[in-house]
């Protein structure tokens, strides 16, 4: 069998249908690889992931047993650490991994699982016949932070859809949107802080993302209330499809003050609708947003934020100058139309 006629083999930790930016690339790639012909088995692994229990192992060993021989195996990221004691297997198979940010570096996670994970990547990561990162950025951290050859890293931006430019909210105040799973790495606790520096503006602020982390969410409510921000801030949890395309278009400025982002894919959606941006400049996610299009700050930097989102809310015409140039960069970002072609090359370069 010919490698282009090889099978393909997603094997991603379980549910699939998760709402996140990572796991949304991977739908879009495997819709993409079955519109150009091939033909694609998504592999859910069961158990904890990243840092894998024995279910997790378990399911890893079973994946790969039950794999023919000419499938050619793409491993996403976050459930790579549980093929740990499998890596020759994936070696001698010429498995891809797809790397949508090393999961070691997740805010939030104590320094001892940080470490572990740093240490399984860092073991694996060399040792694979190709990497795909999502941005340049990534792909140079993989080649600086876990040696890996830069020969053997890819890179494969993420798509947007065409999209019409959001109308926003009408006023009479400044409607704000953050989209980002409530986990520590989204930074949202930065965001509030950064917001309620500026109470003197009218501004209303809507977080959405699903509550993968239950304890950071309510502590993100309790800090709201803390900050007296109740009124302002609202939580749409879990928003998809049409709901979501809805809170774009009534929202007048996107904002997420992340610790570390592959790629930033929320933030490109936003630059689609030529939204004025604010965001804090963790990991790619500065590279997707030009400067003329919002404010950009330190990660974690909250007086930094406070002062680029005054900026961008009480200076009326300098937000509209922003959102020109958002929109203008939006029309020139990747669409989904040929995101998997370009996988499938990276995906040849490892035979």
């Amino acid at each position: 069998m010919t490698a282009a006629a090889a099978p393909i083999a997603l094997l991603v930790p379980a549910p699939f249908d998760t709402i996140s930016g990572g796991y949304g690339y991977d739908r879009r790639l495997v819709e993409g690889f079955r519109a150009l012909g091939r033909e694609v088995r998504v592999v859910e692994l069961a158990g904890r992931h990243p840092l894998p229990d024995a279910a997790a192992l378990a399911a890893a060993r079973d994946a790969l047993a039950a794999l023919p021989e000419a499938a050619r195996i793409i491993v996403d990221g976050l459930g790579l650490p549980s093929f740990a004691p499998l890596a020759e297997t994936l070696v001698r198979r010429r498995a891809v991994a797809l790397i949508h940010h090393p999961t070691s570096l997740e805010a939030g996670v104590d320094a001892d699982a940080q470490g572990a994970l740093r240490e399984t990547e860092a073991a694996i990561f060399p040792r694979l016949a190709r990497l795909v990162a999502p941005s340049t950025a990534t792909a140079r951290d993989l080649a600086r932070q876990f040696a890996v050859p830069p020969g053997r890293i890819g890179v494969v931006e993420p798509g947007t859809d065409a999209a019409s430019r959001a109308r926003g909210s009408g006023g009479p105040g400044i409607a704000i949107l953050s989209v980002g799973t409530l986990i520590p790495r989204k930074g949202h606790d930065v965001l509030l802080r950064a917001l309620a520096g500026l109470t003197d503006i009218d501004w209303t602020l809507t977080i959405a993302g699903p509550a993968r982390d239950p304890i950071y969410a309510e502590g993100l409510q309790g800090l709201a209330e803390e900050l007296g921000l109740l009124r302002r801030v609202g939580f749409a949890g879990e928003v998809t499809g049409p709901a979501l395309e809805a809170l774009y278009d009534r929202s007048d400025v996107f904002a997420l003050a992340t610790h570390w982002e592959g790629y930033g894919m929320a933030a490109a959606e936003a630059l689609a609708r030529g939204l004025p941006v604010a965001i804090t400049a963790g990991g790619a996610i500065a590279e997707v947003v030009p400067m003329e299009a919002g404010c950009v700050s330190p990660p974690g930097d909250v007086v930094s934020l406070t002062k680029g989102l005054r900026r961008v809310l009480f200076e009326t015409e300098m937000r509209a100058e922003m959102a020109e140039a958002a929109w203008a960069a939006g029309q020139r970002l990747p669409r989904w139309e040929d995101r998997a072609g370009a996988f499938l090359a990276e995906l040849e370069k490892a035979s």
